[in-house]
């Protein structure tokens, strides 16, 4: 959790950081701002919802809730599917269910059948859209992922601001069922997105040539993978310590993250102001929460600050419960804006960084699995906190306690965050992203080799080379040595046998001047 992982998915393939990771992004980001400001937006049609089936406040407000639920809690089985059928099937889908259920919401005749249709229905598909894009912004990216990150996380406050006012224009032009109606087809749009996420292919078989393996061993290890079936769900996440304490503070994080923006309009209605400039804040808050998530991502993937992502990633929660507290002391109006400006920029911060350290902490392969069991945990945190929240204020009546509860999560979180860390993660040694970039995506250019390979090829090279020599003259002197011992003795001779034959004189008379000559 200390450092960041080397990312290679399921293929073998290394990120590409580009390319056709910038349609990913482009995806990404229009399926977090659904994901993220649909439910808000729904919210604009309550009034219309309460006047026909004759329902309270708090009935509607449920129509959210779900939404919500449906997105976080169906975590791990967007998991199950996207580990046995891919992403881009599984979006698609996801698509189709989120567009039927806002077109089966407009015949609706009961709050009942909305509740099934845009709550669970439309939930599920949003839910089965947002997971999978950010796994597949993780295969993509590896040293911008940061800013990816970043960037895609920007679509919630965008989208929040193009979908609210056109849900009020639709309202008012085709009323609620019209405006479900039209809400419906534009999530089609999520089906075109699931079709940009084009699955990374492995590399091709003359990469493997290069590096010197052979046939034989290429086909056995595709039969091995073949053999070996993928876990659906891989529960092996819970023996990292890093995860373990990632889930537990995201899950108290959880608990007040969402409060603020929930209540902050009714907080100042309270102080005496106009409705007009109540519904204001919220617009301050995401305006700077749009450009605050871009600029955390290009901080956090600096060169120094990556390697410390959880700790940024830890003052981001101080920073965002530290302006709960203080905001809790707000008595007038422009107390309020100052709150919404520093909320905004803290709330940013958080809604960047938290997936970006996620995947830091488990890297691309368990990380479809990881995020499904962290959103579990994350929708129990979403369904308490908010209506707690709402149970404390009708007992005090004082929206100051709300932000201190909320502030006070918040801050715990972030403590338990940075404290645990340091105490039981050892750091990673980071790791030179320039010494392992060294293949892209199969639609690219042929794959680059990159230098250390080269060299650690060369060495191996060498080193078969030598052993091969070395080798071939031990077989020589085994044959030499072999020779020897099996040389007959008729041909054996002996060093004074050949003095004396030199010394004696032949029968021609005459001195033999070479023994081999005479012999």
């Amino acid at each position: 959790m200390g450092g960041v992982a080397v990312d290679v998915g399921s293929t073998g393939v290394k990120a590409p950081d580009g390319g056709w990771g910038w349609a990913v992004l482009a995806g990404c980001f229009v399926i977090t701002g659904f994901s993220y400001a649909f439910p808000k937006a729904v919210s604009v049609f309550f009034k219309e919802l309460i006047r026909e089936f004759g329902v309270g406040y708090s009935d509607t407000a449920w129509i959210s809730s779900i939404l919500l639920a449906m997105l976080y809690g169906t975590g791990p089985l967007c998991s199950v599917l996207v580990n046995r059928f891919g992403c881009r099937p599984v979006m698609m889908v996801g698509g189709l269910f989120a567009s039927l259920g806002m077109i089966l919401a407009s015949f609706s005749t009961s709050i009942i059948h909305i509740y099934l249709s845009t709550g669970v229905i439309t939930g599920l598909g949003l839910a089965l859209n947002f997971q999978p894009s950010l796994i597949m912004l993780n295969r993509y990216f590896s040293e911008k992922r940061p800013l990816a990150n970043g960037l895609s996380a920007a679509g919630s406050p965008v989208a929040l601001c193009c979908l609210s006012p056109l849900g009020q224009v639709l309202q008012y032009q085709y009323g609620w069922r019209g405006g479900f109606l039209i809400l419906g087809g534009l999530l089609l749009n999520c089906c075109v997105c699931g079709a940009l996420m084009k699955p990374l292919v492995p590399p091709k078989s003359a990469q493997k040539k290069e590096l010197g393996e052979d046939d034989d061993k290429e086909q056995e290890a595709e039969r091995n993978k073949k053999k070996a079936k993928p876990k659906l769900l891989d529960f092996s996440v819970f023996k990292d310590r890093g995860f373990l304490i990632y889930t537990v503070a995201a899950s108290i994080m959880v608990l007040g993250l969402f409060v603020p923006p929930v209540f902050v309009v009714s907080y100042a209605k309270e102080l005496g102001n106009e409705d007009t400039k109540s519904a204001l804040l919220l617009t301050i808050l995401g305006f700077v929460d749009m450009f605050a998530r871009p600029l955390c991502g290009v901080i956090a993937g600096m060169q120094w600050v990556r390697p410390r992502c959880v700790y940024f990633f830890g003052f981001a929660m101080i920073f965002n419960g530290t302006a709960d507290l203080i905001g809790s002391q707000s008595k007038d109006y422009p107390s309020l804006v100052a709150f919404c400006i520093f909320f905004g920029i803290s709330y940013g911060m958080v809604g960047a960084l938290q997936f970006e350290v996620l995947m830091a902490i488990v890297g691309t392969e368990k990380f479809s699995s990881a995020i499904g069991l962290v959103l579990l945990m994350e929708a129990i945190a979403v369904l308490v906190g908010p209506p707690g929240a709402g149970r404390l204020l009708d007992a005090t009546k004082n929206y100051m306690y709300v932000f201190l509860l909320a502030g006070c999560e918040v801050a715990v979180s972030a403590v338990v965050l940075t404290t645990c860390n340091f105490l039981f993660i050892k750091p990673k040694p980071s790791v030179d992203a320039d010494k392992h970039e060294c293949v892209t995506a199969a639609d690219d250019s042929t794959a680059k080799m990159c230098s250390r390979g080269a060299e650690v090829i060369d060495d191996e090279e060498k080193g078969a080379r030598e052993e091969q020599d070395k080798a071939l003259m031990e077989e020589e002197d085994k044959d030499s040595e072999e020779m020897v011992e099996f040389r007959p003795k008729s041909i054996t001779v002996d060093s004074q046998e050949v003095e004396r034959f030199l010394k004696e004189p032949q029968q021609n008379g005459s001195m033999a001047a070479c023994p081999e000559t005479c012999l």
